[in-house]
């Protein structure tokens, strides 16, 4: 099969738990596409039957574990995936030559994104319709740009069904190519060096002082994160089940948005419907633009003063953002 390929080296740094934060969310991705292939065969994507497919699931014991499960192994994945690119940029490690690399990163935090998104929708309760109407609109702002969130795009196919279709194959599909793509350019270029090595020639002979074991070892401590989180989000899925609202009701808007959309929301509050395309436009074109914008060979964080800086202040802003959406009542901006 081929397994041998696998004991490439791999420095002794990258079993520090924040250097396999890239591994865990990989199994929170296997978590996701296992447990959705369950519910798959129960809902019904479409949207006079979608609400009480998810009640019927919820219902029953072990289709309300399973779809807790499904729930927070998407929290867990957006979470693991985003403190994976803040240590990578904290540690330098999107510098030449894993430019490529971090550019396929970022392409699988926006997918993972916009298929929480879809899973929001999916549930066609008030917060899912909601969603929807947001997304409607803004793409019908997009204009030509936003055409598949247009309703009259498969006119005889409902858009409810079409997302349904995206979030169980389009996406997954994408993110596993990547995923693939991430893991083979990490074998190439090897995991990044520490960042206390010296910067320069010598930076491949101190990497290779460093201790090694081979990459399937580490695997070995990555199946047991696997175990201890699908444990936790076993008890989570128990003690904290995801919420489902009644069927949805057109001409209001009464719901927040989950957590990780609270600070587009709020510029939406501020400036309208079209500061939220802009505002997540502009973070990932940062996000993308960050390897070629900060040339610095240096990767330590003492030595990047001004891109830690900035990172810091824009970290923070969201934060800002997002709290102020907590206390702030939900408006109206559908069909303005």
């Amino acid at each position: 099969m081929g397994i041998s390929a696998l004991a490439y080296p791999v420095p002794e740094h990258a079993n520090r738990f924040a250097w396999t934060l890239g591994g865990i969310t990989a199994i929170s991705f296997v978590l996701l596409i296992i447990s959705g292939i369950v519910l798959a065969q129960f809902y019904a994507p479409v949207p006079e039957m979608a609400n009480q497919s998810i009640r019927d699931v919820q219902s029953n014991d072990w289709g309300g574990l399973v779809r807790g499960i499904h729930f927070w192994a998407a929290q867990a994945m957006y979470v693991s995936a985003l403190l994976h690119l803040i240590r990578v940029f904290f540690t330098g490690s999107y510098k030449k030559p894993r430019e490529g690399n971090w550019l396929v990163g970022v392409a699988m935090f926006a997918l993972v994104t916009f298929s929480i998104f879809t899973g929001t929708v999916l549930k066609w309760d008030q917060e899912g319709f909601e969603a929807l109407g947001h997304n409607i609109e803004i793409g019908n702002l997009l204009g030509g740009l936003g055409f598949w969130f247009s309703p009259n795009f498969s006119g005889q196919i409902p858009i409810l069904l079409r997302l349904y279709g995206a979030h169980v194959v389009i996406i997954p599909g994408i993110i596993l190519v990547l995923v693939i793509l991430h893991f083979l350019l990490v074998k190439r270029h090897h995991m990044s060096p520490h960042p206390s090595l010296p910067v320069g020639d010598l930076i491949e002979q101190a990497a290779a002082a460093e201790p090694t074991q081979p990459f399937t070892r580490h695997l070995r401590r990555l199946v047991a994160f696997g175990i201890a989180l699908t444990g936790i989000l076993g008890i989570l899925a128990v003690l904290l089940p995801p919420a489902i609202g009644s069927s949805p009701v057109a001409g209001i808007e009464i719901t927040r948005p989950l957590w990780m959309f609270w600070w587009p929301f709020t510029l939406e509050n501020w400036f309208g419907l079209p500061a939220i395309a802009w505002g997540e436009g502009a973070f990932f074109l940062i996000l993308a633009a960050l390897p070629f914008i900060d040339r610095n060979k240096k990767r330590h964080w003492r030595h990047r003063p001004v891109a830690i800086t900035l990172a810091s202040v824009l970290l923070v802003a969201l934060i800002a953002l997002s709290i102020i959406m907590i206390l702030t009542p939900a408006k109206n901006h559908l069909g303005m």
